[in-house]
C-alpha cells in the first residue's frame, strides 16, 4: 500500500522570506522547509547567531517528522499541521499548525493558530519532482529516527541527539535555556546535526548545517534502491543501510 501523501502543492523546498509577530519582523534569518510526499524536515539559523559558542549554535532550530494537511473550518483556510519526530529544540506544549493560503503556486502565506506569527513561504525552483524520505537502519536493521530528505535537487540529513533531554527541562524551554543550565552537557545537547544542501551527479553541495564547519563543503554521494523496502547510500557522514519510507522518481 502507498503511504498517504499530502497535496502537490506542498512539494518542494520552501524557502521563508518573512516573519513578522508582535516581537517584530525578519527578514534575515536562513530557513528552508523540505517537503516531500509526506515527510518534512525544517533548518532554521538566525543571522546574527555566533556559531562559534555553545550559546550560538542553540540559537538553531530544526525538525523532521510527517506533514498533515486537514480543514476542519470550511470557513476558514486549510491547516497544515507538521507532526514533529526529531526536534533540535525541546519540546513544545502546542502543536506545529498553521493557516495556509496559496497566493501563487510558488507563494504561500502562513498565520499562526496557537500563536500570533505570519510566515512568507515561497518555494525554491528545481525543488520539485524527485522525492525520497529515508530512515537510518541500526546493525539489527530496525528503523531509526535518523532521515534522509529529497526533494529536487535538495537534500537534507537529519541524524537526532543521543542525549535525553535533563530531567528539569520544560514544555517551550529553548536549547539555548537548557544549554545554558547544563553547561557541561553542552556538546551532548547540541549534538544533533542537521544538513541540507543541492545534490546531482553524485556530489551533495552543503549550504547550511547546524554544524557550521560542515558549510560550502562539496561530498560525494549517492543512493541507490536495492528492494522495495530497502535503499544504499554511500557518502561521508550518511549510514549504509536505509529503509525506504517514500521513493517517487521525477
Amino acid at each position: 500500500m502507498s503511504p498517504p501523501t499530502i497535496p502537490d502543492r506542498y512539494h518542494g523546498v520552501w524557502q521563508r522570506t518573512l516573519l513578522e509577530t508582535p516581537e517584530g519582523r525578519d527578514t534575515t534569518s536562513w530557513v528552508h522547509w523540505l517537503q516531500t510526499g509526506l515527510w518534512h524536515g525544517d533548518l532554521r539559523v538566525p543571522a546574527d547567531a555566533e556559531r562559534a559558542t555553545p550559546a550560538g549554535r542553540a540559537q538553531q532550530q530544526g525538525f523532521a517528522g510527517t506533514t498533515a494537511i486537514t480543514r476542519p473550518d470550511p470557513a476558514l483556510p486549510e491547516v497544515c499541521t507538521w507532526q514533529r519526530r526529531i526536534d533540535f529544540q525541546p519540546p513544545r506544549s502546542t502543536p506545529d499548525a498553521g493557516h495556509m493560503v496559496f497566493e501563487t503556486p510558488q507563494r504561500v502565506i502562513e498565520t499562526g493558530i496557537h500563536g500570533s506569527y505570519l510566515e512568507v513561504w515561497e518555494r525554491l525552483p528545481g525543488s520539485v519532482g524527485r522525492r525520497i524520505a529515508l530512515a537510518a537502519l541500526d546493525a539489527a536493521g530496525e528503523p531509526t529516527a535518523e532521515r534522509l530528505l529529497v526533494s529536487g535537487q535538495y537534500l537534507m540529513h537529519l541524524r537526532p541527539r543521543e542525549a535525553a533531554w535533563p530531567a528539569d527541562t520544560a514544555p517551550d524551554d529553548t536549547l539555548a535555556q537548557v544549554v545554558q543550565r547544563h553547561a557541561a552537557e553542552a556538546e551532548a545537547l547540541l549534538d544533533f546535526q542537521i544538513t541540507f544542501g543541492t545534490w546531482g551527479e553524485g556530489v551533495w553541495a552543503v549550504q547550511r548545517a547546524t554544524r557550521p564547519a560542515l558549510e560550502g563543503r562539496h561530498r560525494p554521494c549517492a543512493l541507490d534502491r536495492v528492494s522495495d523496502t530497502e535503499a544504499v547510500a554511500t557518502g561521508e557522514g550518511l549510514p549504509p543501510r536505509w529503509q525506504v519510507l517514500e521513493w517517487h522518481a521525477a
